[in-house]
């Protein structure tokens, strides 16, 4: 007996040996906010929002000040974060005449065959899950699951669709929005399980599912991907929230967004996972201006959603691995095109043969510090390009507002700006 203890002892201090040098690949979390603009944070100068979680996440990590989403508006955006590549390729941009974006009773989605960034990881081993908006289609082939990711919770698009046919005309920019106006379903694994959700509780509910994902599959690589429905119009916060921000209902749901991080970043240090995690915070496109009070701000940037003017695409980014990622201000431009490759190369897996990606890996600008050579980053709106930038110049060749204005103008010769000069686009 003591022979054979003796021999189980040396089994496991051998195996603690053998296992002590090996390295966990990094879990990854992507949070991804909709329409929340370039000014919408106190880091990013607000003079009224508070978001304590997120101005310490930037001290202590990395807050970009050239960071872009790859559209101007939300379902080409995160077709373009998941796949790396420009929306174009995968047709989620122009879905019509008068449409921009998925709807309800769109027939199309993100293509089977895209590689998201969720399938590569997948395939290396990690967890994956989707929680919060989706909005790359409805239909077999096109939704979370069958997207790369083991367990989806959330609304399959935005939150002011599924009105019902008696809600006002402008009910979802109103400052105390119907609670019943909307009959948008809250889905787990592809089962309604609340019709109409409760959007009160949307981001509550998001952030126990994040924390309870984080917390299961803390013993193995993990990816999460949370897509806050806020703060997109209809605006909704939940009782601990609602009333107490000094920038009304908008400042309400971002201050709860900011609360959310902070817990996800209090989660990963209690488990002993916040060195070995990279934690990305963004936005899927600029402020959605023509919502008045219930739109955001692109701070001193030229107008906001639906453009190609800087607010409209240049939107706020954090990264976070404590560390790892030193404190830093990293004005080289970045886009949501590069995150699929740069968490590819962290996690040291492969880029799937045979695609095209529009993104480069960026862990050198990340974790370095250091500069890359310049390459263009295009502006789209829908499938045409209306603007391009190279280093620190700016070329637009069409122009127009977000929504509503007139039809596009013509530049010939193009607006040439100089953007850290002048970041505000006024000096051709």
């Amino acid at each position: 007996m003591k022979r054979l203890l003796l021999h189980g002892l040396l089994c496991v201090w051998i195996f603690g040996v053998c296992t002590q040098g090996v390295a966990r690949p990094p879990n990854f979390v992507v949070i991804f906010t909709d329409d929340l603009g370039y000014g919408d944070l106190g880091v990013q100068g607000h003079p009224s929002l508070r978001t304590p979680n997120l101005d310490r996440m930037a001290a202590e990590g990395a807050r970009f000040t050239d960071f872009y989403s790859a559209a101007p508006v939300c379902t080409p955006s995160r077709a373009a974060l998941l796949t790396g590549r420009y929306p174009l390729r995968s047709g989620m941009c122009q879905m019509g005449s008068s449409r921009s974006v998925l709807f309800p009773n769109s027939p199309g989605g993100l293509p089977p065959g895209e590689v998201t960034v969720a399938e590569l990881l997948r395939e290396a081993g990690y967890a994956t899950a989707h929680v919060g908006k989706w909005h790359l289609g409805i239909h077999p082939g096109s939704r979370p699951q069958d997207q790369g990711f083991d367990q989806t919770f959330g609304l399959p698009y935005s939150n002011d669709m599924d009105a019902v046919p008696s809600l006002p005309k402008g009910a979802a920019m109103s400052p105390q929005p119907p609670a019943d106006g909307w009959n948008v379903p809250l889905l787990r694994n592809g089962t309604v399980v609340e019709q109409p959700a409760d959007q009160t509780l949307l981001t509550r509910r998001y952030t126990d599912e994040s924390l309870a994902f984080i917390r299961a599959h803390k013993e193995r690589p993990f990816f999460l991907y949370l897509a806050h429905s806020m703060p997109h119009v209809p605006l909704f916060a939940s009782p601990r929230f609602k009333g107490r921000s000094a920038r009304g209902l908008y400042g309400d749901t971002v201050e709860e967004i900011d609360a959310s991080t902070g817990e996800i970043l209090a989660a990963l240090r209690a488990e002993g996972l916040a060195e070995n995690t990279l934690v990305i915070f963004t936005s899927d496109n600029g402020p959605w201006l023509t919502q008045g009070a219930q739109g955001g701000s692109a701070g001193l940037l030229r107008e906001g959603k639906g453009s190609t003017w800087e607010g409209g695409m240049r939107v706020p980014c954090i990264a976070w691995m404590p560390g790892t990622l030193q404190p830093s201000v990293i004005s080289e431009p970045v886009s949501a095109l590069d995150i699929f490759p740069t968490l590819a190369a962290i996690a040291e897996v492969a880029l799937p043969k045979g695609v095209e990606l529009d993104g480069r890996n960026v862990a050198p600008v990340v974790l370095e510090g250091a500069s890359m050579p310049d390459r263009p980053f295009f502006y789209y709106r829908g499938d045409e390009i209306y603007a391009c930038r190279v280093g620190p110049w700016k070329l637009h060749v069409r122009t127009r507002d977000g929504f509503g204005g007139s039809a596009a103008e013509v530049h010939n010769p193009g607006l040439l700006y100089q953007l850290p000069n002048d970041p505000y686009e006024r000096h051709d």
